[in-house]
């Protein structure tokens, strides 16, 4: 049992990994896995490990051959963990099914070849595998992208700066007088390629815009009015910020059983997911993988009445690139996907 996780786990960073690999790489690996097809009505199986997530749907890469098939999702889909010979497991969100998480999948095929999903399931150590290696790419994944467009731009910009350096040195030469209004000019075109240069080299830091804790009653998942009013102003923060990212972690104390911790501080966190992206239409994108952190991090000591319902809660926080918006920053690099402090 135990070779079998950890040869899934294998396949599912595996499958990230190119995922997530340049352009050039990334390439090499569509054109070598082939696609298939399901037939419309037949009902089909499929094991592997999803290696491209989208918001509708995921690829999945069969463990046996190689061959990449379109995995639909819709109101029906039933997402859970294995629960054994008596069909228990734990339901999931559609959003929990992520890049590098190694799946079973049940479904019918559609008129377009793919399979309409009836049935997800995985196993509880290869959704913590996929969520960790998730949370630490995604924000590669937008700096790679972003930092070859910037690259193109600076070495434009560089051309046309040189030769802008040029001609005032000219006018310098011809015209004494004009020395020092020409001076002004390169000392300005100078400090705009260092500009350049540092939002370039400010790609992978993240400034911390807006952070707010929602908090729940005792032993529910259930967004409370309070918390929703919370969420809208977040949401609307969101949608005139760029380059951001929201990051969302869920906290229990209800019980002395760890599971029931984890269970439930996942459970709040996948609430707070869900109403930002089905009552504000925030991209998944956007958003990194939900996690729920148990007990752990303890605003307090959790003694007393007003302690513990402190404790019950949910953190979210809005992270801006500073190397897309050129945002001042006090030096400190944070990650995209942070333990709380």
């Amino acid at each position: 049992m135990k070779t079998s996780r950890t040869l899934r786990t294998f396949v599912a960073a595996s499958a990230l990994a190119l995922a997530c690999a340049p352009a050039v790489v990334a390439q090499d690996t569509q054109n070598n896995a082939h696609t298939s097809n399901v037939v419309s009505g037949q009902k089909t199986k499929l094991k592997g490990a999803v290696v491209r997530r989208d918001a509708d749907s995921f690829v999945v890469q069969d463990d046996t051959t190689g061959a990449q098939t379109t995995v639909v999702l819709n109101d029906r889909t039933s997402v859970k963990t294995k629960g054994g010979a008596f069909g228990g497991g734990t339901k999931y969100a559609l959003t929990t099914v992520t890049r590098g998480l190694h799946v079973e999948v049940e479904g019918v095929g559609d008129s377009s070849g793919n399979l309409v999903a009836d049935k997800v399931r995985f196993t509880d150590a290869d959704l913590r595998a996929a969520r960790t290696l998730e949370a630490n790419i995604v924000p590669v994944e937008g700096r790679i992208g972003t930092a070859e467009t910037r690259v193109g731009e600076v070495e434009q910009n560089a051309q046309r700066m040189s030769g802008q350096l040029d001609e005032l040195a000219a006018v310098s030469n011809a015209a004494a007088g004009g020395a020092v209004a020409a001076q002004e000019q390169a000392d300005k075109a100078v400090q705009g390629v260092q500009v350049a240069n540092e939002r370039i080299s400010n790609i992978d830091d993240y400034t911390p815009e807006q952070s707010i804790k929602i908090n729940f009653k005792l032993r529910s998942a259930v967004l409370t009015p309070e918390a929703k009013a919370s969420l809208d102003q977040v949401a609307e923060y969101a949608k005139n910020a760029k380059g951001y990212l929201i990051e969302v972690t869920g906290y229990a104390y209800e019980s002395r059983n760890a599971n029931a911790n984890q269970q439930l501080s996942s459970q709040r966190a996948e609430s707070v997911v869900r109403y930002l992206v089905e009552n504000h239409n925030v991209p998944l994108r956007r958003i990194l993988t939900p996690f729920g952190y148990g007990a752990k991090n303890a605003l307090n000591g959790n003694k007393t009445r007003d302690e513990r319902a402190e404790n019950r809660r949910a953190e979210i926080r809005v992270l801006v690139n500073r190397g897309l918006t050129g945002a001042p920053g006090d030096g400190t690099k944070i990650s995209a996907a942070t333990s709380p402090e």
